[in-house]
């Protein structure tokens, strides 16, 4: 039996809420500073305190309705580009992954192996390796300011089909043969079995890959031109006014409060599915 130290769990405490104010602190600050002026936020001290600007500065944010020389896009319209990116991502990816892994684990073809392998490889491929030619690609196709070339380019991944494919090699093999006898085709057996197997795998590998899709920046800093199609991290740096205009970082810090909130809340809503799927002894 480990005795438990009573020094030792004050330790581990007050670790744990260190670690809660160094995350905590600039959430803060960014809030304090969305409810206040630019006048009182540039003005040192900052107020520490929130102050009565909030619904002003967030309705102003929503509506694009700043008077800054930076982008005045709505946010509401940004987080709905950015929503819509996030969740093409997040399943078009995990559509594409388990469809490959399906196909790599339960069917026999030629060079099975070597499709895998350089599935495999580009994961030594990241955007930013092959961001020219795909922006080539994408602005040939006319993909430019599009939903399509927001996403389309992002929506493969070989790491979610190495993990499928991994957790396929798991499933005993009584069920494909229990599945074949009763007459099911290759899809149902899918449909039917394996996916509802891989529920806690999807679920975390959507609430990791919605976080990827919305925080994206570098690859929609080249498509997009157009103020209608800037997700809002993209709006977030625009709306920072350059040279000696005035930029209104009570916008601004209003506008990054709401960008937290969506991968917040899916964080939230899904973070017993999340762990069940890192965790899950079966795995």
């Amino acid at each position: 039996m480990v005795e438990r130290s009573p020094w030792l769990q004050w330790l581990a405490h007050a670790v744990l809420l260190l670690g809660v104010a160094v995350v905590a602190l600039p959430v803060y600050i960014t809030f304090v500073a969305s409810t206040h002026t630019t006048e009182a936020i540039i003005h040192a001290p900052m107020p520490m305190l929130p102050g009565s600007h909030l619904v002003e500065n967030y309705l102003a944010a929503l509506q694009g309705s700043g008077n800054h020389y930076g982008s005045n896009a709505a946010v509401g319209r940004m987080m709905g580009v950015s929503l819509v990116m996030a969740l093409v991502i997040a399943l078009g990816k995990i559509a594409i992954s388990l469809l490959s892994a399906f196909a790599i684990v339960y069917f026999r073809f030629p060079f099975r192996m070597a499709f895998f392998w350089a599935i495999f490889v580009t994961l030594m491929l990241p955007v930013e390796v092959r961001i020219m030619p795909t922006y080539k690609v994408v602005s040939d196709l006319g993909m430019l300011n599009s939903y399509a070339g927001l996403t389309v380019p992002l929506i493969a991944s070989a790491t979610a089909t190495f993990l499928f494919r991994q957790f396929f090699l798991t499933v005993p093999e009584e069920l494909t043969e229990a599945s074949r006898m009763d007459g099911a085709s290759p899809m149902r057996f899918f449909w039917d079995v394996l996916l509802p197997l891989s529920a806690t795998s999807v679920a975390a590998l959507f609430v990791i890959q919605f976080i990827y899709g919305w925080n994206q920046y570098l690859w929609p800093l080249l498509v997009t031109t157009e103020e209608a199609m800037y997700p809002v991290v993209i709006g977030i740096k625009r709306m920072i006014s350059g040279g000696e205009a005035q930029t209104e970082w009570s916008l601004i810090m209003a506008t990054a409060m709401l960008a937290m909130l969506p991968p917040a809340l899916v964080v939230l809503l899904m973070q017993r599915w999340f762990v069940k799927g890192l965790v899950d002894s079966e795995k």
